[in-house]
């Protein structure tokens, strides 16, 4: 009977499809220009030969957790772009036999191969940062930096561990660039993909990436980059720069408002530049509304220690700072050493910390805090209170939960 359904289905699309595009002999448009009034509010289709659609996924690893990026695979399938772009970070990496370090891009590719589209990779530190993963790489996937063109825009993916074992891109990588930007000087825009965000390193002045800034400005481009695992948007040279969060990459994963979730950028590539939109991987679900299963494995959990609840307020003079950061770093010798935990103030001056997901609290133990300005506008922190080893705060949490109230002065 579903079988039965379905066809009757396609057997009117088809006759509609007919019927429509032979009324009066001039197709769909000529058909509803001929009529008073008509069910529709125009006939200016959304698409052309320029436009098309594709994704972007973000860091995968740095402590990666269990079956995010395997249903971010199974929901691009839904989606279905042309392709998919990374920005990086797909294994954990790191100093490893190279037994392992195959397990690791075994894993990852048994995933991506399962899209039913193109998947380009692009390097990031734990994929290439030192020498012996940028051999695997070469070894697995040639180039490290490379460009193509797709309907009249230019893809230009760097990297920016150029040699292994710096965080530049390398004199002959930047000359490669420079020449792609050159040979492909009349397309229509420019999108550019590195792992993390260069020009917030002295401005891109000494790492590469200013001389390729350079050769950028003047066209219609756009950057993406990660390796932070927040959410940020820059504006240079009048061209907008993207920082994507995670999919899958270590997160205390608090929320749109913390910049921190789980996401793929879907890109509508259109004549006058892209079209974004950020797709939360739990806010995509199949026709029929069932749970995709899949089956990643995460990093261990087993050495982090037991978090109780941490509330408190800040104030500077007795006035709150909103968007300000909380930070609690553990003190040498506590039972919290080593522990990192932090929260973001809001408007009434109040904060909720969290270690490793989201408002868990922190360990136990005694801690240094700093406070930092981090919201847009001017800062209301005074700058002696941004680090945790100079501002001469102090805060204890206590096993059950602990309320703290900070009070800065001038």
């Amino acid at each position: 009977m579903k079988r039965l359904w379905i066809g009757s289905i396609a057997l009117i699309g088809v006759c509609v499809a007919v019927v429509l595009s032979g009324v009066g002999g001039g197709g769909l448009k000529t058909f509803f220009a001929k009529e008073e009034r008509n069910p529709v509010t125009h006939l200016r289709w959304n698409e052309n030969d320029a436009q098309f659609q594709f994704a972007i996924v973000s860091d995968r690893t740095g402590g990666h957790r269990a079956n995010v990026f395997a249903q971010a695979v199974e929901k691009l399938n839904l989606m279905q772009p042309a392709f998919v772009m990374s920005v990086g970070d797909l294994i954990e990496g790191g100093k490893k036999t190279d037994d392992k370090i195959g397990a690791e891009w075994k894993e990852f590719d048994d995933m991506v191969n399962k899209l039913t589209m193109p998947f380009f990779y692009v390097p990031g530190n734990h994929d290439v940062a030192n020498k012996d993963d940028a051999k695997f790489w070469d070894g697995k996937l040639g180039r490290r930096y490379y460009h193509f063109v797709y309907r009249n825009v230019l893809f230009l993916i760097l990297n920016g561990y150029d040699p292994a074992g710096t965080s530049d891109i390398g004199k002959e990588q930047i000359a490669y660039a420079q020449k792609a930007l050159k040979d492909n000087a009349k397309v229509n825009w420019t999108l550019v993909f590195v792992h993390h965000p260069m020009w917030n390193v002295n401005n891109g002045a000494k790492n590469g990436w200013g001389e390729v800034e350079k050769t950028l400005k003047g066209r219609n481009y756009t950057a993406f980059c990660g390796h932070v695992h927040r959410y940020d948007k820059w504006v240079r040279q009048g061209m907008n720069y993207y920082q994507l969060a995670t999919t899958g990459g270590a997160s205390r994963v608090r929320g749109i408002e913390y910049n921190e979730f789980d996401h793929f950028v879907w890109v509508t590539m259109k004549k006058d530049g892209p079209v974004l939109a950020n797709i939360l991987i739990d806010g995509v679900h199949p026709e029929d509304l069932k749970p995709i299963k899949t089956a990643e494995s995460g990093v261990s959990t087993a050495n982090r220690k037991p978090t109780h609840t941490v509330r408190g307020m800040a104030y500077f003079d007795g006035t709150p700072m909103p968007g300000a950061v909380v930070t609690f770093t553990g003190e040498k010798g506590s039972t919290a050493q080593g522990v990192s935990a932090s929260g973001v103030v809001e408007g009434d001056g109040s904060f909720k910390l969290t270690t490793y997901q989201a408002f868990d609290g922190a360990p136990a133990g005694e801690y240094k805090v700093g406070i930092a300005w981090r919201a847009s506008g001017k800062s209301l922190v005074p700058a002696k209170y941004n680090s945790t080893d100079k501002s001469g705060l102090h805060a204890t949490v206590q096993a059950g939960g602990s309320d703290v109230v900070l009070e800065l002065k001038k």
